[in-house]
């Protein structure tokens, strides 16, 4: 049995190549610099001349050659008694000239024709009765640097090819020296030595004994005395290249170098111990012993890959089953379960696998309820989109042809309304998202089971997206509807509303009491009517209104200052004289105005109280339902307002004011309104430009008008954002975890759609194959490993 066991070895090889197997052969390696002999040593071993020669690298793909003994020939036999067979390709080659042929033409096929080299090896094996069984690998010979058009890195790629074979522990090395060459300088050592720092699989050979130099002999190096290796050195004389040349026949050269050997004066006495015959006999007998010493490991080995192609193997899952039709109704039920409860599971949170690297399933869907949602309402600002000018027109279209006492409810309604339509697009895109999630749970749901049936796997895919699909319609209807429930009816009685707009419109519109400074010195009256700068500045800073989220409400720019704006493009000095000199440019006139009422107390029309303070007290009642005795304004006798402009220095107090006062003219004159241009004329007093003036009164309304739209934007919100996840959770994500395995078994469990669903990937039955045929190659392995007798030789 012993002497089958590299014939073991190399079926076991040629088995695991095709199939892909990952089980390390024992095998023979190769190695040695470019022109060392390595090529002349395997030829003289076989006795034959089949490796390809020239100038340069020749080899350049790694050559498997399995050396197999056969019987002496019979006379009833055929013709030919030796013969090569390549892997690659199934013919017998009776030629070793057409063998050399073939290795060329296999090495230019995949390595090409620029020198370059390959890690793809090739097969070769040799029947002869003159061999005996042996498995070598010739390996490209190392080199220094590149030479013609190889690559640059030819070294590298040469050196890493060589070291992934000699670093498998089951590997013996060859390691071929040239005896002309200091063993110094030896790259085959030097690369046997980093992965066999012992020696004790490596064989040293020493070539070209016969070119050494006059005087000098290898015998110290041969007898292990220079670099010692358990395997010892042996020497082999190959053929020059002028016997070559010549032709002359490898039988004689193996008489050449027996004759060498013996007839040397240093090697005659170790020339059984050296030659090419020897060198054949050692390697068969030394790779037997290894096999034999990894014999343990290989069924280990084989253990391991049993049970890992085993459980691949089961993953599959059995193709005996799919003929039955109820074995085929129970996988498919099962399959449609599994897919169910994962795509439940990942929403609940569940699921087994849940990742720790990001947010997945329900995670995410919370996220966008509480972080891009409510981000998305956070950012949206009640009056962003609503200037002065909008609130005004807004009143005033609501009173009619007649005055106003209070702020119209109906002009709060207008405005509130289109403020509230802001929540429904991003209540929408909320539905959007949460449905996109849900899509993409619905294709993470998957097994190694359910990715056998692509068919079945993207039915099932289909079904609940075409189930979720139904249910986006109603669940974005219902959103819409919430929207548009809240701008059916403003409810003005909600309690939040009713104090939180209150004290939001008192604090918003009604000045700050000034506080006493007994330290300031009492030099703060009035010099000829106009108050002193830092009065003023802290009187307007007071007297600001305040809109909606701390912004300050902006003063228009009336028509009036407008034009006269462009009448000091003339130049009229008497008109610069006139007008109302201040000493901040900065300031407003109805800072101007409220502070001449509040500083001025005996000024006819006036009350201790501010008029905005009425006006605040007429609507919240601080002193009764009713306005308070004496706080009205008396229009007629309160001090005209001074028109709003970037420069009020020269703007007239004289002359009619408000938003239906006469234009004037570039040359000064009045003119009267002509009817027929009375539609240009409201339309440019309705423009937003900042030309536009804006009364005391007009001022109070509409900050207390932001006040409450931005009251009510807040409680609206609030109630959105808590429906629309509440809405989504019910109308979408519930119901269809509720409904996924009832639509799942209603829609694909039916006997005729069965061999359609089951059916397999084309890649993954071949896979199968592969598997189990390589299954088989191990427990054929390992059995045939079990019967070798262990004894040593």
């Amino acid at each position: 049995m012993d002497s089958d066991l590299i014939k073991l070895v190399n079926r076991l090889q040629d088995t695991f190549s095709n199939l892909g197997g990952e089980l390390d052969m024992p095998q023979l390696v190769v190695v040695g610099s470019q022109s060392a002999g390595k090529s002349s040593v395997l030829e003289n071993i076989v006795g034959r001349d089949f490796l390809p020669r020239g100038q340069g690298i020749v080899t350049r793909r790694p050559l498997v050659l399995q050396l197999i003994h056969t019987p002496s020939p019979d006379p009833a036999a055929p013709t030919y008694t030796e013969w090569g067979q390549f892997l690659h390709i199934d013919k017998r080659f009776t030629d070793y000239h057409e063998i050399r042929k073939e290795i060329e033409q296999e090495t230019f096929r995949v390595a090409g024709q620029n020198k370059g080299i390959s890690k793809l090896p090739i097969s070769l094996k040799i029947y002869s009765p003159d061999v005996l069984d042996l498995t070598l690998v010739d390996l490209p010979g190392l080199t220094k640097i590149p030479v013609g058009d190889q690559p640059s890195d030819i070294e590298r790629q040469i050196r890493g090819l060589v070291v992934e074979y000699i670093s498998k522990p089951n590997s013996v090395i060859l390691a071929v020296s040239a005896a002309n060459v200091d063993l110094a300088n030896s790259d085959a050592l030097k690369l046997a030595r980093s992965v066999d720092p012992q020696g004790r699989r490596t064989i040293g050979v020493l070539s070209k004994l016969d070119l050494m130099d006059a005087g000098t002999n290898a015998l110290d190096i041969l007898t292990g005395r220079v670099y010692p290796l358990k395997l010892g050195f042996i020497g082999v004389v190959n053929r020059s290249q002028q016997d070559i040349n010549s032709e002359k026949s490898l039988p004689d050269a193996l008489d050449s170098e027996a004759e060498f050997f013996r007839s040397h004066a240093a090697y005659r006495n170790i020339a059984h111990k050296n030659g090419t015959k020897y060198l054949a006999r050692t390697l068969n007998q030394v790779l037997m012993n290894h096999i034999r010493d990894k014999l343990p490991d290989m069924k280990a080995r084989l253990n391991t890959l049993m049970g890992q192609a085993q459980q691949e193997l089961n993953s599959f899952g059995d193709a005996a089953i799919y003929g039955d039709k109820n074995q085929q109704g129970g996988l498919i039920l099962r399959l449609m379960n599994k897919f169910a409860h994962d795509f439940v599971a990942s929403i609940e949170g569940t699921k087994v696998d849940i990742s720790t690297k990001e947010l997945s399933g329900g995670a995410r869907i919370y996220y966008i309820f509480n972080d891009v949602f409510g981000h998305a309402l956070a950012s949206i600002d009640s009056t962003s989109n609503l200037d002065n000018q909008d609130i005004r027109t807004a009143i005033r279209n609501s009173t009619g042809p007649r005055p106003s006492l209070f702020v119209p409810e109906s002009a709060f309604d207008l405005l509130v309304k289109p403020q509230i339509k802001l929540l429904e697009s991003p209540s929408l895109r909320c539905v959007e998202l949460v449905y996109e999630e849900l899509v993409k749970i619905c294709h993470n749901c998957t097994s190694v089971e359910l990715e056998r049936f692509p068919r079945l796997h993207a039915q099932l895919i289909e079904c609940v997206s075409e189930l979720l699909r139904e249910r986006l319609g109603p669940t974005s209807e219902y959103a819409q509807s919430l929207i548009e429930i809240q701008a059916a009816y403003i409810n003005t009685n909600h309690p939040a509303f009713i104090s939180g707009s209150a004290a939001a419109a008192q604090a918003a519109t009604s000045p700050a009491p000034k506080p006493a400074q007994p330290s300031r010195p009492q030099s703060n009256e009035p010099i000829n009517g106009v108050p002193a700068l830092e009065d003023d500045d802290e009187s307007s800073a007071a007297e600001e209104p305040v809109g909606t989220n701390g912004v300050l409400s902006r003063d228009g720019r009336s028509v009036s200052s407008t034009l006269h704006d462009r009448t000091r493009v003339t130049g009229s000095a008497p008109t610069a004289k006139a007008s109302l000199s201040k000493p901040h440019p900065a300031q407003g006139p109805r800072h101007s105005s409220a502070h001449s009422q509040v500083t001025q107390p005996g000024a006819p029309g006036t009350s201790p109280h501010t008029a905005r303070e009425t006006f605040l007290n007429y609507f919240f009642g601080q002193n009764g339902p009713g306005p308070i005795a004496g706080s009205t304004v008396d229009r007629s006798h309160s001090p005209a307002p001074v028109p709003t402009g970037r420069d009020i220095s020269n703007a007239e107090t004289s002359g009619p004011t408000g938003l239906m006062a006469g234009k004037r003219t570039l040359d000064g004159n009045n003119a009267a309104f002509d009817m027929k241009s009375l539609g240009r004329h409201i339309e440019a007093i309705s423009s937003s430009e900042p030309g536009s003036q804006i009364t005391l009164r007009e001022e109070m309304e509409t900050s207390l008008i932001r006040s409450l739209i931005a009251s009510y934007f807040s409680i609206v919100r609030q109630s959105i954002q808590d429906l629309i996840p509440k809405a989504i959770m019910h109308f979408l994500v519930n119901y269809t975890s509720q409904q996924v395995q009832n639509r799942l078994v209603a829609s694909l469990y039916k006997h005729e759609l069965f061999a359609d669903l089951l059916n397999e990937d084309e890649a993954l039955v071949a896979e199968r194959t592969r598997v189990k045929a390589l299954l088989d190659a191990y427990k054929e392995a390992f059995k045939t490993l079990s019967e070798v007798n262990l004894k040593p030789i």
